[in-house]
């Protein structure tokens, strides 16, 4: 579990492509991965990773296909930056919100004005997260917590300020490029509590009902 609180950026070191589709990423961190131990969990651009290998401020952790499908860790390249974050500690400081790791889909800048030190950045969305954004809601891009200002049918828009900015990757974001988004864990929840109220809602089971779905 995260918060989306991202610490330091950290630059692949090296991509390598395994076998059945998998992949090994190693990544080279700082100091806020001095006691990161091999079996741990670190957030590569918002995506849960175990440790697998640690040497010095260098990490290694393993991709599975389902990482490379739907993240954008598959299309890193040597000395590209990525942002990192430990996991929650119990008694932490809880600043940004609940964030697991496990990303809903990848979302693309379209547009970024400046705002004094500030940027406004709009983002197009994969249709199926629409029922999970909402207005003044959490979501997380790349790993960084952020806060919803406005959404329309097919994108939604966030401000950064000068230190997010500065400390996390998307100050290095432009139209076209894209990111990790996590949707708020809760709205997730609370959409499949919805769809068991309207599975409970359903009237029983009849022979009429079975007629009429083509069952004899």
């Amino acid at each position: 579990m995260f918060t989306g609180i991202v610490e330091e950026q950290g630059s692949v070191v090296a991509l390598t492509r395994g076998e059945r589709e998998s992949a090994r990423l190693t990544v080279h961190g700082g100091p806020s991965i001095a006691d990161l131990a091999v079996g741990q969990s670190i957030a590569v651009n918002g995506v849960c990773l175990t440790v697998i290998l640690r040497e010095g401020t260098t990490f290694t952790t393993d991709l599975s296909p389902e990482t490379l499908t739907r993240t954008t860790l598959g299309g890193l390249k040597p000395q590209e930056r990525v942002n990192l974050e430990l996991p929650l500690k119990a008694g932490d400081f809880l600043g940004g919100h609940f964030v697991t790791g496990h990303v809903d889909g990848v979302a693309q800048v379209i547009r970024c004005e400046s705002l004094g030190d500030s940027t406004r950045m709009w983002i197009a969305f994969p249709p199926s997260l629409s029922v999970y954004i909402a207005s003044k809601g959490s979501i997380a891009l790349d790993g960084v917590s952020l806060t919803i200002v406005d959404v329309s049918q097919e994108s939604f828009s966030v401000c950064l300020i000068p230190h997010t900015l500065a400390v996390t990757t998307l100050g290095a974001k432009e139209p076209g490029s894209l990111a990790n988004v996590e949707v708020d864990l809760l709205s997730r929840y609370l959409e499949r509590l919805l769809a068991g109220e309207k599975v409970r809602d359903r009237s029983p089971l009849r022979p009429e009902l079975l007629l009429e779905q083509g069952f004899s």
